[in-house]
């Protein structure tokens, strides 16, 4: 997931499926290519990689 993309869905009020090795997560916050991510189970949080993060796309 490129940071322009994130940063527009950490802006946006709308619900949106973003996944992290196929478990959804909402992201928490930024810092350069870095990601802290809550998983939706409520297994935790996690530092990721952006490019690790994807947006489910019904349309693929």
């Amino acid at each position: 997931m490129k940071v322009q993309r994130i940063n527009e869905i950490l802006k946006n009020k709308e619900k949106c499926d973003v996944f992290y090795q196929d478990k959804p997560v909402w992201i928490q916050e930024l810092n350069d290519n870095m990601a802290t991510v809550g998983f939706i189970d409520g297994s935790g949080d996690k530092d990721v990689y952006i490019e690790d993060l994807y947006e489910n796309n019904l349309y693929n």
